[in-house]
């Protein structure tokens, strides 16, 4: 794996226009191919507004760059449903090389559910209120941008979940049953330039959801684990999406697509900002193996879970307060 394939993903872009399904079929199937080989690949012609973008990088970084008292007032641990920014240390991607933690800090914002919406009111975990920074921090402006990037997001990743599923030889909306509330996150994220050799900025780690989509600005830093085993080292484009696939899409296709590992060593000497997009299906999806996925005989890789289940398994695998609790 030398390098990324890249797609271009003109017949589904998400803005209304849409070409023939032969092309959406072409585009699907090299969509399957770079999923059963590494799991990764870069979009083109995606669809996502430069402007929109411009301002959630901006507005990100003008909160990271707020005194720490300031992003206290929406730590993570405040948070009954995840939401709100973390510390370098809090996520621990990898604690079995690095227990310390990840070099970074971030936020999660997921779907902004009022306190009175029936999935919050059941004390449904992973859903209710973000937590925005205060109207001293520039809480409205940081809010107008996040949200505006996150439906652009998530208008992309439907149509990404369609590709999917002309990819395994389903129909197009074959997903859409499982994704009429769909527990997404937006994650802005701040490395500083890597201080130690055996500190990563993120440590190695398979995504937990069903597919992730990666901006990022000018510092690069992202490494992707080769089938070989070889970390290769993917540059920062602004004109390319990195997507790729989770744990979630793996179990559905009973591993047919690539899960793959992939850390960040920030090596640029510089602060470098990016910003994920994790979408993941309702929370009572049931991730068993899509149909084609399993043939005569074969055993299934994994137990039963819904998407929630599986979820939580993992975060609270990942931070430390979430066990506590």
């Amino acid at each position: 794996m030398q390098t990324l394939p890249v797609i271009d993903f003109h017949a589904f872009a998400p803005d209304g226009r849409r070409g023939s399904d032969a092309a959406r079929q072409d585009i699907a199937d090299a969509i399957g191919t770079a999923c059963r080989e590494n799991g990764f690949f870069l979009l083109a012609n995606h669809g996502l507004k430069a402007p929109v973008i411009e301002a959630a990088f901006t507005q990100a970084a003008r909160f990271f760059d707020l005194p720490i008292a300031q992003k206290q007032e929406i730590n993570i641990e405040k948070s009954a449903c995840h939401r709100g920014w973390f510390g370098h240390g809090q996520e621990v991607l990898d604690g079995e090389t690095q227990s310390q933690g990840d070099d970074k800090e971030g936020l999660k914002i997921g779907r902004d559910l009022a306190t009175d919406h029936p999935q919050v009111k059941a004390g449904m975990a992973l859903h209710g209120p973000n937590q925005w920074p205060s109207e001293a921090a520039g809480g409205a402006a940081f809010k107008a941008a996040m949200q505006a990037i996150y439906q652009d997001c998530e208008a992309l990743s439907r149509q990404l979940m369609q590709a999917f599923a002309l990819s395994l030889g389903l129909q197009a909306s074959h997903f859409d049953p499982w994704l009429q509330l769909p527990m997404a996150t937006l994650a802005p994220l701040r490395y500083p330039p890597m201080r130690e050799e055996d500190v990563l900025g993120a440590g190695a780690h398979t995504d937990f959801g069903c597919l992730t989509l990666l901006l990022q600005c000018d510092e690069a830093g992202l490494e992707v684990r080769s089938p070989h085993g070889e970390w290769m080292a993917i540059p920062a484009s602004r004109e390319h999406l990195v997507v790729n696939i989770g744990d979630m899409m793996a179990r559905w296709t009973n591993d047919r697509y690539a899960s793959t590992r992939h850390r960040v060593v920030n090596r640029s000497g510089k602060t470098r900002h990016s910003m994920a997009y994790f979408f993941d299906p309702d929370a009572t999806a049931d991730l068993s193996p899509l149909p084609n996925c399993l043939r005569e005989g074969e055993g299934r890789h994994y137990e039963d879970a819904t998407a929630l289940e599986h979820l939580l398994m993992k975060i609270e695998q990942s931070f430390e307060y979430r066990q506590e609790r």
